[in-house]
């Protein structure tokens, strides 16, 4: 019986890699019962796929992210997700940009709706941005932790990114005490099934239906909440002063690609009050203009062009006015002057914070040194954890990546649970009112007291998931022999109902002789550094958002990297996702691929991925020579590493497109060398005869391949033909390759 395993093709750096590996995957699979296909869910792709009335037929392509979202909930699912762009509204335009330029007829974002059809295109555009994949994909709960052979590795070579803290540190999370999502929250759980809506009510008894239909089953936890945007700038304000007169770095740290509709306002609240004399001053132009500062400052600077040049440079000088009066801002690339509030997509707090504990408590300053910085998470939610760590640093000292234990993940994501499936649940308050949740009856189920430009959000967690994901970390702990910890704070509104369910189903399972705890988020903690720091693992068993936070931060600190990290999401349904890692820095690594052709991105992730999704078929179909496809690719990986051949970050040493010649390799003398099945033995004893003998030859293919400009014809959607051959630059591997 075949078996299908589906490849996502993806955005950037990941998407690059592909060309190198799938070829590889194809050919080890050939004859074994298993098809390897892609589908494409890049962004330029589900652009495409929205919008078949502007194209040709040739430019069309099917939606195959909702393909993949039926696929998930069947139990022949088996797919390899690569990270992909969760794009903002900057990055949207840029694709946008490019597809325009290569002929596809698209329309422009219409950033500021003028009419009925500007606003439903607005809408449609809405469909790509932001968390538009994972919620479709992720039909099962998630378990990510290191591989055994990626952890043994890392502390036997532990990276050498780790900073010293400095004996006095100024380093702090600073976050509101009052007026936030934490603050407002309200949360039940629904004894019966009802079809709700969510509307604005206004002073005067108006009411605006802000989502029509709202399906709500029995069991699901319902949350509403919203962000006061007034204690929001007083709280931005009150922490500027603050770093100014301390004389550290201010540094702002949101999630505005996956938060699409909240975060890119809190971000914009504080361009607004650190730019506020110039852009009080200039409202009037900057509204003409369509400069928003939800944008970030990239986007008003741009946007400057439109004006006559008198002003243009008017308004610039009293921009850097505010950078000589306010406080130093932390830089994401000092050599361009690009801050930390240029670009809202450069400011991702699962990615930038866990460099802050990293580098000692620091980020980067204008002179490309590392000071220390006061780290704004303005949500309560979760940025006491980021404190509670830095805490445990300032105490102790930096972590060492050579004997700290593992902090692994059961993550709640099933069904779009929680923050993450908010979106189209987020709204700003039009007017000062109430927002309510209506049930089918016209009964109000949570009801928010706004005022105007208020950020309102309800979220789900739906009951079947809730009751996976407790399954899971008790299976988890029983086959670690860890303890399990879950994160939940019952000062929390919405945690208090999750408390109330995990007590509940625990006790379908045998807990006997298991160490499973509920600690508030701090305390857990503060007792996962404490483990680590002895050398001992323990799980974190988390909702959507924490489970996102904690992928990150661990494995940066751990492997220096949460690409490393295995992520397997068994599916509800029985099938299985295996996600191979994140995409923080791809598109860094892409830059540096198109200017001097070495692609640093490293595969390590997708090569791991691979073991459980071989595993599944083997189990599934009982195939023998499956079995072995994926015990000798473990081993493959393991010699990979034992061996040292990740990506170099420099020029003319080993890339990308090495490293996966070397996997080969190594994957194909395991073949050769076991014993198990005497026909794949045969056909890769040549294989891995042909490699050896050419191996000096290939390696130097691919390092003289490096060292100049690489046109691949495009961003956001490469030519396929220029990419393959910009991937694939060994002719000697390619023909043993090709050949099998």
């Amino acid at each position: 019986m075949a078996s299908k395993i589906i490849w996502t093709e993806t955005d950037e750096a990941p998407a690059l890699a592909t060309y190198a590996l799938l070829p590889v995957l194809q050919a080890f699979t050939k004859g074994t019962g298993i098809e390897v296909e892609t589908r494409d869910i890049s962004l330029s792709g589900r652009i495409l796929a929205n919008f078949p009335d502007k194209l040709t037929d040739e430019q069309k392509i099917p939606d195959y992210l909702a393909e993949l979202g039926g696929l998930v909930k069947k139990p022949e699912a088996n797919i390899i997700k690569l990270p992909n762009i969760s794009a903002s509204i900057p990055q949207l335009q840029a694709a946008l940009k490019e597809l325009r330029s290569k002929g596809y007829d698209l329309p422009v974002y219409p950033e500021e709706p003028q009419n009925d059809e500007e606003k439903k295109l607005q809408e449609r555009f809405g469909k790509v941005l932001g968390s538009a994949v994972n919620p479709v994909l992720r039909e099962g709960n998630s378990d990510r932790r290191p591989a055994a052979a990626v952890k043994k590795f890392a502390q036997k070579n532990p990276h050498k990114m780790m900073q010293p803290w400095p004996e006095v540190s100024q380093c702090r999370v600073a976050h509101m005490d009052k007026g936030d999502f934490y603050d407002n929250e309200t949360s039940l759980t629904l004894d019966k099934a009802t079809d709700a809506k969510i509307e604005f009510v206004a002073e005067d008894g108006s009411v605006t239906v802000m989502k029509e239909k709202l399906p709500l089953l029995a069991g699901e936890v319902l949350d509403s909440t919203h962000m006061d945007v007034a204690e929001l700038q007083k709280f931005y304000a009150r922490t500027m002063a603050e770093a100014k007169q301390k004389g550290v770095l201010l540094s702002l740290h949101l999630k505005a690609t996956m938060m699409k509709v909240s975060d890119p306002i809190l971000f914009g609240h504080c361009v607004k009050v650190y730019f506020k004399d110039a852009l009080d001053k200039y409202a009037a132009e900057l509204k003409e203009i369509g400069a928003s500062p939800n944008y970030g400052l990239a986007d008003i600077l741009e946007k400057l062009d439109r004006l006559p040049a008198d002003k243009k440079a008017q308004i610039e000088a009293d921009i850097n006015a505010c950078y000589k009066s306010g406080p130093a801002l932390a830089m994401v690339d000092s050599r361009r002057g690009i801050t930390n509030l240029h670009v809202p997509n450069d400011i991702i707090v699962d990615a930038s914070m866990p460099n802050v504990v990293r580098d000692g408590g620091r980020m980067w300053n204008t002179e490309d040194e590392l000071q220390d910085t006061i780290a704004m998470i303005p949500d309560r939610c979760y940025a006491t954890i980021y404190q509670a760590i830095i805490e445990d640093c300032q105490k102790n000292g930096q972590f060492d990546p050579s004997t700290m234990g593992s902090v692994s993940n059961v993550g709640l994501m099933a069904q779009k649970a929680e923050e993450y499936g908010s979106h189209d649940k987020t709204f700003t308050a039009p007017a000062k009112g109430s927002f309510r949740i209506v049930d089918a009856s016209g009964s109000t189920l949570l009801e928010q007291k706004v005022e105007p430009g208020d950020v309102f959000r309800a979220c789900q967690a739906k009951d079947i998931p809730i009751k996976d994901w407790v399954r899971l970390a008790v299976e988890r702990a029983r086959e670690s022999g860890a303890p399990a910890i879950f994160w939940l704070d019952d000062n929390r509104a919405h945690d208090r109902e999750m408390i109330k369910k995990v007590n509940t189903y625990l006790k379908d399972h045998d807990t006997n002789g298991l160490d499973i705890r509920i600690m508030k988020p701090v305390d857990a903690m503060k007792f996962s550094c404490e483990r680590s720091r002895k050398g001992l693992d323990t799980i974190s068993v988390t909702g959507n958002a924490l489970r996102d936070y904690l992928t990150d931060l661990f494995p940066i600190l751990e492997l220096g990297t949460s690409a490393r990290m295995l992520s397997i999401v068994p599916l509800l349904a029985g099938g299985g996702l295996f996600e191979t890692g994140a995409g923080g820095s791809a598109p860094k690594h892409v830059q540096q691929f198109l200017k001097e052709g070495h692609l640093r991105w490293d595969s390590l992730g997708e090569y791991c991925a691979l073991v459980p999704s071989l595993e599944m078929i083997a189990e599934k179909n009982k195939s023998a020579k499956v079995k072995v496809l994926a015990e000798t690719l473990d081993e493959a990986v393991g010699q990979y590493l034992e061996n040292g051949h990740l990506p170099s970050r420099k020029v003319k040493e080993n890339d990308n497109r090495g490293s996966t010649f070397y996997l080969t390799l190594y994957w194909a003398k395991a073949l050769a060398d076991q014993d198990k099945d005497a026909e794949l033995k045969e056909r890769f004893g040549k294989v891995a005869k042909q490699l050896e003998e050419k191996k000096e030859k290939i390696a130097q293919e691919l390092l003289d391949a490096q060292g100049q400009p690489v046109d691949i014809g495009g961003y956001f959607r490469p030519d396929p033909v220029l990419t393959a051959k910009a991937m694939r630059p060994s002719p000697t591997l390619n023909s043993i390759i090709d050949a099998m």
